[in-house]
């Protein structure tokens, strides 16, 4: 029988993106009254496995944990129908935030860096595994030598290497272009959230999405729901005819791309690996499965597991989007997979009859029941109501 490991730090937390970056910010603060733990942050040495910068959006409401960290932010936002007239929400009290990763990273390394109980530590992890009294990680070091941490808790953020069994599984791939133009362009106090002018898929839904900085600069993007991404040169023509043809931008300069992938599906994500090992961020279920968005969900997830440490709890990631509003989503993603609904008929017909403030709450879970179902009631009912009614049936597949 293995032997107890003696833990060389409280915490070990695998993976620097948002989720780990969070929940090492959290914990590196002092509570009075409440334990402070040491904690290990490992990151991947620069390469393949660590992520290339990217944008994270989210709303709330007033200042905000990490404000110093956003680019840009809006109240207002504009959702574009196919033809007609666009629908503008005024979001107030929220804010729609854009940070910037490496901003973020910027932001949390200082605050890091003045703690005493934070080691950062760069790493290829290897292996996580529970053993009698926390958690052995292995891992190589930039010498390339293999070595061993003992940690009474694990929090491991990687992206999973193949998804759980889920009985709809659509993609949400975009690709988009950080842009100057050579004229104004853009309205810096409106957000284009989806614009379906775009060219429709076969078999899911499109849209554009302009998070404008200036009126000369913004990122411009293609995003897609479907079952399979574009190859990198459908994605760049994607771009350039949303770029020219819809929103006539004329001369530009691109400055920067990114691309991303997102699962959204209805499998379950379980945040507990283990008695001492669990998955916080996207890989713990952070991702609202009908939206794609995670960095709010993943906020409420650190929050949660860096109290417990601190209060001397057993820190069990919590779910960070309700049973309900799962539920929800689970219809949503069936009742476009199956081609039941029209996605930008739906989306804009939304958009159109639910005040903006309520419905980006729906979308963050953060609406009572009676404001779920009066957002239901603004869907349409018979097809949402028929795949519903056969997800019980339907079995779970996997994916990879």
């Amino acid at each position: 029988m293995e032997a107890a490991v003696v833990p060389q730090t409280d915490v070990a937390i695998v993976g620097a993106g948002a989720a780990g970056l969070s929940l090492a910010h959290r914990l590196a603060e002092r509570v009075p009254g409440a334990h402070t733990p040491s904690v290990t942050l490992l990151e991947a040495p620069p390469g393949p496995l660590r992520p290339p910068p990217r944008t994270w959006c989210f709303w709330e409401r007033g200042p905000g944990r990490f404000d110093a960290a956003v680019r840009s932010d809006w109240r207002l936002l504009r959702v574009c129908p196919p033809a007609g007239a666009p629908i503008v929400g005024d979001i107030a009290p929220l804010r729609y935030k854009m940070i910037r990763s490496d901003d973020f990273a910027e932001l949390v390394g200082r605050d890091l860096a003045r703690s005493p109980h934070v080691t950062r530590l760069e790493a290829t992890v290897e292996t996580v595994r529970d053993v009698p009294g926390g958690a052995r990680v292995g891992l190589q070091d930039t010498d390339g030598r293999s070595r061993e941490l003992t940690a009474r808790w694990v929090f491991d953020s990687r992206p999973l290497g193949s998804l759980p069994a889920a009985r709809t599984l659509l993609l949400q791939h975009f690709h988009g272009w950080f842009v100057r133009t050579q004229r104004p362009a853009f309205d810096p106090g409106t957000l284009d959230l989806m614009d379906f002018r775009t060219p429709q898929p076969a078999k899911g839904v499109s849209f554009g999405y302009v998070l404008p900085l200036s009126a000369r600069e913004a990122l411009v993007e293609y995003t897609e729901f479907s079952a399979r991404p574009l190859t990198a040169d459908g994605y760049e023509a994607a771009v350039r005819q949303y770029a020219q043809e819809v929103l006539r931008l004329g001369p530009l300069r691109v400055l920067a791309k990114e691309t991303g992938v997102i699962p959204m599906t209805d499998a379950p994500m379980p945040s507990r690996v283990g008695s001492s090992v669990f998955r916080i961020g996207a890989a713990g279920g952070a991702t609202r499965p009908a939206t794609g968005y995670t960095f709010a969900g993943l906020q409420r997830q650190t929050a949660a597991v860096a109290a417990a440490l601190q209060r001397g709890r057993r820190p069990v990631p919590p779910a960070a989007h309700s049973v309900r509003s799962r539920a929800m989503d689970a219809v949503l993603l069936r009742a476009l997979d199956s081609g039941r609904v029209d996605g930008p008929a739906l989306f804009c017909r939304l958009f159109a009859r639910v005040p903006a403030e309520r419905l980006l709450r729906f979308l963050d879970g953060d609406t009572h029941l009676f404001e779920d179902l009066a957002v239901g009631l603004r869907a349409p009912v018979r097809p949402m109501l028929r795949s519903a009614a056969e997800l019980p049936r339907l079995p779970r597949r996997p994916y990879d």
